[in-house]
């Protein structure tokens, strides 16, 4: 519809232009025909009268006839299509449009969005926006910012910065109402003055910290119902307001700032004490406890030395009879054990009296066994030194390597022939007994002997 709509009002400038065309050109053909048969007039006689040729000239003139029949019907034409044309209307999404009557006013009803048609030349149209839209106020006022900055008087006199975003739209149901009786446009002429003098109207009934952070919600919400409710009646929905930053005096803040700081220290404080009140109750609670738990103890401890008692005197009863019993049982006993040892007497002398011979038997026996042994033993050292004088007759160094030996665990004991035939050997060991000293021991048989001994820690 809406390229019916132009294309109608195309062909209208189509025909007004060529009815235009038309007429000009017919206008331009007829002057240049007048200029053209007057420089074709000749001079005449003085005495010739001009109403002769006057007759002809005119003839001459009127020969081309302006046709202001088809430019008429032309025009016609393309006011039929224009008029067509104006009435197709066409909303775009997100507008609403009202018709405006030249002769009743405004119309009822809204037209949304899509093709509609209207009388032309009779109604005009008024569009209007029906998205949302946002008013919004900032709370100082920024470099390069647009936003008109909202001030408030508190309770105490102070002005108060008030960030506030607004969120609304027209009732499309209602635009005949905004048309006929509110100022336009709504924006600047409604929403702002009520936004702003309700906030105005509502913060001197709080003081700075309500509006800063104790009542904040509520000084937004009693806010928002009176701008819905005084929008309201201009048919204007208000979704939602919100409440940015409030920026206060810096003064106050800095003041704030400090109280803020006392009162979490008071905080701090109240929450330490109310630690140690807490740990006095639990230390208290612990002491009860341990108090009641020893209670318990006592009473259970004397409760069962009473029934030990009653057990003990209950078990007297059947023990008594038991008593005289082992009483007598025990005198049998005891007369059973004096004969037992009366008995084991005899017994036990006689065990002596043969264990004392057996005895002296042992000893004599032992005595030559001692005897035998002392004799062996003798002639066998007597035998052993045979062999040592004799091994020592036949090689003298067993003496020097036997003390050797004995003299600690450090000395380590070397013996190699000293008959000189491994040569290297034979002056190592010469060179070592020279430098050692009363360290080594050399063999006084000099080098001629068969065997040599040394010792070195």
């Amino acid at each position: 519809m809406l390229f019916l709509k132009y294309m109608l009002l195309v062909i209208y400038s189509g025909f007004l232009v060529c009815a235009a065309a038309m007429v000009l050109y017919d206008v331009y053909l007829a002057f240049e025909l007048d200029r053209i048969l007057r420089r074709g007039e000749r001079p005449t006689d003085a005495a010739e009268p001009d109403q002769t040729r006057l007759p002809a000239r005119v003839g001459l003139r009127t020969r081309r006839v302006i046709r202001w029949n088809a430019a008429a019907k032309l025009m016609c034409i393309g006011a039929a299509l224009g008029l067509l044309g104006s009435s197709i209307l066409v909303v775009p999404d997100g507008m609403a449009a009202v018709r405006v009557s030249q002769i009743s006013g405004v119309r009822p009803g809204a037209l949304y969005p899509g093709t509609h048609l209207v009388l032309p030349l009779v109604d005009r149209v008024a569009f209007f926006d029906i998205r949302d839209r946002v008013f919004a106020t900032a709370a100082f006022e920024l470099r390069g910012e647009k936003l008109e900055v909202l001030n408030v008087q508190t309770r105490e006199g102070l002005s108060v910065g008030v960030a506030v975003t607004v969120r609304y739209r027209v009732d499309p149901k209602r635009l005949d109402y905004i048309q006929a009786n509110l100022p336009q446009p709504v924006d600047q002429e409604i929403v702002a003055p009520v936004v702003v003098s309700a906030f105005h109207e509502l913060a001197p009934n709080y003081v700075v910290r309500d509006v800063f952070a104790v009542k904040r919600e509520e000084f937004r919400a009693r806010a928002a119902q009176l701008i819905t409710s005084r929008l309201a009646g201009d048919a204007i929905v208000v979704k939602e307001v919100l409440l940015g930053k409030v920026e206060l005096p810096e003064e106050y803040a800095k003041g704030l700032e400090d109280l803020l700081l006392k009162e979490q220290e008071d905080d701090r404080t109240s929450v330490d004490a109310e630690i140690e009140q807490k740990r006095v109750a639990i230390a208290e609670s612990q002491a009860e406890a341990a108090k009641a738990r020893e209670v318990k103890h006592a009473e259970g401890d004397a409760e069962s030395q009473v029934i030990m008692a009653k057990a003990q005197s209950d078990a007297m009863h059947y023990t008594l009879p038991l008593k005289q019993k082992q009483i007598e049982q025990s005198r049998l006993e005891a007369q059973a054990r004096k004969e037992a040892t009366i008995q084991n007497a005899d017994a036990d002398a006689q065990a002596k009296v043969i264990d004392s011979k057996a005895e002296q038997q042992r000893q004599n026996l032992l005595a030559e066994a001692e005897a035998n042994r002392i004799r062996i033993t003798s002639q066998a050292q007597a035998e052993q030194m045979q062999l040592q004088a004799a091994a020592l007759k036949a090689n003298p160094l067993l003496v020097q390597f036997t003390v050797a030996q004995r003299l600690s665990d450090r000395v380590q004991i070397m013996m190699v022939p000293n008959d000189g035939k491994f040569f290297f050997t034979n002056d190592v060991l010469r060179s070592a007994m020279a430098n050692d000293g009363p360290a080594g021991a050399r063999s006084p048989a000099g080098p001629d002997s068969s065997e040599g001994a040394t010792t070195k820690p």
